[in-house]
């Protein structure tokens, strides 16, 4: 794909002021992470005070990734109409005003709507962001700093297991929350004032408004996208089911404790983390802003990676199991940030938002969708080996459907 030509490059001032801006993405990012899926690592302590039951803790994130998933198509059009600077308070105050609901709620009922809400905020802030990057990096550019802002959601994550959690116990989880999301209006407001718009943005306004049906069924019809977006569902629905099996498999299963199993979700966090970085910077560096090759190879040890958690036993070395969890959210993790630059690529400047939205949609339903197939398969089969083997064999399915793209466009 050729660079889009409301891009800037050459310009020493234009690369400064493209990462200073990127700073402050990645910095809105992390704090909109935090707060987001920071109910996951307080959820033990949400379920005592409340008295919820497993079930219905397994309906937080849920309602997270449902209200992502409703909001992401509506954002990308609002993000291309208004830009970005705006929303990034917008979201950060949404957001947080809606997570300081749940401190007060006693109702289960008000405690989802509340996280659906600020889902609605957080699934925005992708849209918001993506758009940043397109207009402020050329194409060569834009995978390790697609990479680098898509980091602050595992970072973000990471963060709240290793921050609110602490202060939590030391205090409560209400404490914990409310003191998150004053920290995010601080934010909101920092990253809003300082950010400015590309200069070019205001040049490229469309001129041929469409209404909102014609928006979405140019999206609808538009196949690359949808493959791209197809092989997200899958990627997506993997991040998450290891993100919330390994707990299980690694501390119960394979009988090595919580404390071991612990240590192997920080790693694929943190493999999720460099994940997003690196393979954007390989794509820029090695292929030319060429995103086929990464993707193929990205996906193919997220495949290997995943059918070897079955050879896993409780006698394993735990230098075996750092590697593989490692590598296995280098991979599955990794791919956000590609994806999100494939979608915006795909599709002319002025609809990047809807782009990066309607695609967000189609790969949030994988959020919903593969972590309760997989634990079913689990259930049912009495082990997890199964699970794993299916999501190996599900993401080879994603590889060809980005095969397909492939054939179709050369990218």
């Amino acid at each position: 794909m050729k660079n889009h030509p409301h891009t800037v490059d050459g310009s020493v001032y234009q690369a400064k002021r493209a990462w200073q801006m990127l700073g402050l993405l990645l910095l809105a990012q992390v704090l909109v992470a935090l707060v987001g899926r920071g109910i996951a690592p307080l959820s033990p302590l949400i379920a005592s005070d409340l008295r919820l039951s497993n079930a219905q803790v397994g309906g937080l994130p849920s309602a997270l990734f449902a209200g992502q998933m409703l909001v992401s198509i509506p954002s990308g059009i609002v993000v291309d109409r208004i830009g970005t600077k705006k929303l990034l308070f917008i979201v950060c105050l949404l957001l947080g005003v809606f997570y300081a609901a749940t401190t007060i709620v006693t109702s289960y009922a008000f405690l989802l709507l509340c996280i659906l809400l600020g889902g609605m905020a957080y699934g925005t802030m992708h849209p918001v962001t993506n758009r940043g990057i397109l207009y402020w990096f050329p194409q060569r550019r834009r995978g390790m700093a697609m990479g680098i802002k898509q980091m602050g959601i595992t970072l973000g994550s990471a963060l709240a297991a290793a921050a609110l959690l602490p202060f939590a116990l030391y205090t409560d989880w209400k404490m914990a929350v409310t003191a998150s999301c004053l920290i995010l209006f601080a934010v909101g407001v920092i990253s809003s004032f300082l950010y400015n718009e590309n200069a070019v943005v205001n040049k490229k306004k469309n001129q041929n408004e469409e209404s909102l049906v014609t928006k979405i069924k140019h999206m609808a019809t538009n196949r690359d996208l949808l493959l791209i977006s197809l092989a997200a569902f899958i990627l997506n629905g993997s991040q998450m089911s290891l993100t919330i099996y390994v707990l299980f498999y690694i501390g119960n299963e394979l009988l090595f404790g919580l404390g071991i199993a612990g240590t192997m979700y920080v790693l694929s966090e943190i493999g999720g983390s460099a994940g997003r970085i690196v393979w954007g910077t390989i794509s820029d560096a090695l292929f030319e802003g060429r995103r086929f090759p990464v993707t193929l190879i990205l996906m193919v040890v997220a495949s290997t990676g995943a059918v070897a958690m079955i050879f896993l036993t409780p006698v394993t070395p735990v230098w075996i199991l750092c590697i593989l969890l490692f590598t296995l959210g280098f991979a599955v993790s990794g791919f956000n940030g590609l994806w999100m630059n494939i979608a915006t690529e795909l599709t002319e400047p002025q609809r990047a938002g809807l782009a990066s939205g309607f695609s967000l949609t189609i790969g949030s339903m994988g959020v919903m969708v593969l972590p309760p197939l997989l634990g079913w398969i689990s259930d049912i089969s009495g082990s997890f080996k199964i699970s794993w083997l299916v999501m190996g064999g599900l993401i080879l399915v994603a590889l060809f459907f980005v095969l397909l793209l492939r054939k179709r466009r050369n990218f």
